[in-house]
């Protein structure tokens, strides 16, 4: 709405008269969205910043829903930042490896995250978190985004286990994990503490997926069992971020009550949808939400591996939409709309101005 200051918030009161003669008076709160969507993390957020044609989300069958080839989405299809944009009723930002491409659009902001990526180097060759943050303040110090820009906009971070994934192929191990865990959560609030002094009012964060669930944890009870001693590190963490934002929204309140800083719940989202009774309903979309539609023949592959003579080593289930899982780490177009549904929420509620 031009000519608005879209940061605030007005209440518009309406007077119905009822023929009774009863006065009753209505009261909507009216929020604002953001008008660009800056997005920093890992792969369930990237949309394809990797140019590599070997990574996995440039290969087949990936992308397959949507849009039909690999666009270096880690799934059939959208993934999440897909579907949180669409929610703020804004397009998609580009990736940042395409913006000098010809037709890119900047108008929506833009997307520096990296699969494979933590806060923390891994193994992934890419930027991790601060470095992406780094990408950020260049674009920022060269005016290819000005503050008013931030200040009308909303960062969506998000961090979904690469740290402990490397943290545990490094000689780690699940109960020692939990010394680890603080320093992750750390740094990410250090991430979140930068974005916010450059400007951005409101950030988004995930808090980790129930990381014991997914099909590369599953996979040695044939994906029917959750392993509990990584869903207790996941609520560990979590635990620690929540309370770590709780002090950040303190530390940094104005007057509004709309927190600047917001958790993403997926570890509930999730749940909600992979774990009973809810995989015990007839009517449930994903008959078996533990069992992902795309994985290699054997451990030794994983979706989209082909031999050298570019025989597939992987199987693909026939309807990606009746599976919750794409992949051994990442959840389908239609499971990743399921997870959008269940944050509609604190989508619509918190992630606005």
């Amino acid at each position: 709405m031009k000519g608005e200051n879209l940061s605030s918030r007005f209440v518009i009161c309406s007077f119905i008269f009822l023929l009774i003669g009863v006065g009753v008076v209505q009261c909507e709160h009216h929020h604002h969205g953001p008008k660009k969507l800056f997005v920093f993390g890992d792969s369930y957020a990237d949309t394809g910043n990797d140019r590599n044609p070997d990574a996995g989300s440039w290969k087949k069958p990936y992308g397959i829903t949507f849009p039909g080839s690999p666009s270096g989405r880690f799934s059939d299809g959208r993934v999440f930042t897909d579907f949180l944009a669409k929610s703020l009723r804004l397009k998609s930002p580009i990736p940042y490896i395409w913006r000098n491409a010809k037709n890119s659009d900047l108008k929506y902001g833009m997307n520096f995250a990296h699969g494979g990526t933590g806060v923390f180097d891994t193994e992934a060759p890419y930027p991790n978190m601060t470095t992406q943050i780094d990408i950020f303040q260049q674009l920022l110090h060269q005016s290819i985004f000005t503050p008013q820009d931030l200040q009308h906009s909303l960062a969506y971070v998000s961090l979904v286990g690469n740290d402990y994934s490397f943290y545990l192929a490094n000689g780690g191990t699940v109960q020692d994990i939990q010394t680890f865990i603080p320093q992750v959560v750390n740094q990410l609030i250090v991430n979140l503490e930068r974005i916010y002094k450059m400007g951005v009012k409101k950030i988004a964060v995930t808090g980790l997926q129930p990381l014991g669930c997914l099909p590369q944890t599953t996979y040695p009870t044939l994906f029917k069992e959750c392993d509990n001693a990584s869903n207790t590190a996941t609520q560990f963490h979590n635990l620690l971020l929540q309370q770590a934002i709780s002090k950040l929204n303190n530390q940094t309140a104005t007057g509004s009550t709309s927190s600047p800083f917001v958790t993403i719940d997926l570890y509930n989202a999730f749940s909600s949808i992979i774990q009973p009774p809810m995989v015990e309903q007839k009517n449930s979309v994903f008959k078996n939400p533990l069992v992902p539609c795309c994985t290699g023949i054997n451990s030794t592959y994983n979706c989209g591996s082909v031999d050298t003579n570019g025989n597939k080593m992987y199987t693909m289930c026939e309807d990606p939409n009746s599976y919750f899982f794409w992949d051994a780490a990442h959840p389908t177009q239609a499971g990743w709309e399921a997870v959008t549904r269940s944050l509609k929420s604190t989508i619509q509620r918190q992630l606005r101005y």
